[in-house]
């Protein structure tokens, strides 16, 4: 049941940083990076715990555009629980719409014991 999930979304991610790589002679790549990020929550002053990213990812662009693709372990540490080790991933990019606007998104997953989560965001980020 999970294995075929965690299967899934490492086909995913790994197929969206060959296919980045692929088109690398069409958009500089300035790849690869690590990325250890740590996100930790609370609701109220309950805190529910944390997940550590342990990401290799690679990132390029060219002219307005820049794109990035990461994957790799995923620390899950709930509150009062055993760590788990899981599969998270992520694929996002960016096109300045002009000198002071650009337009951003990104879409995120993680395996887990009986289903998978993904999430998305996208914004626009305003220059003074």
């Amino acid at each position: 049941k999970t294995l075929i999930n965690n299967q899934m979304i490492k086909r995913i991610v790994f197929g969206a940083a060959a296919g980045a790589l692929a088109l690398a002679p069409l958009s500089a790549v300035a790849g690869p990076y690590a990325n250890i990020e740590a996100n930790a929550g609370w609701s109220g002053s309950d805190y529910s715990g944390a997940v550590t990213d342990i990401h290799l990812g690679f990132e390029g662009g060219e002219g307005p555009y820049s794109w990035y693709v990461q994957g790799g372990p995923a620390i899950v540490q709930p509150d009062g629980a055993d760590a788990e080790v899981e599969f998270s991933g992520k694929i996002g990019g960016a096109v300045a719409a002009s000198e002071k606007l650009s337009v951003y998104g990104e879409i995120s997953g993680i395996t887990g014991d009986d289903n998978n989560s993904y999430g998305g965001k996208a914004g626009v980020k305003f220059l003074f």
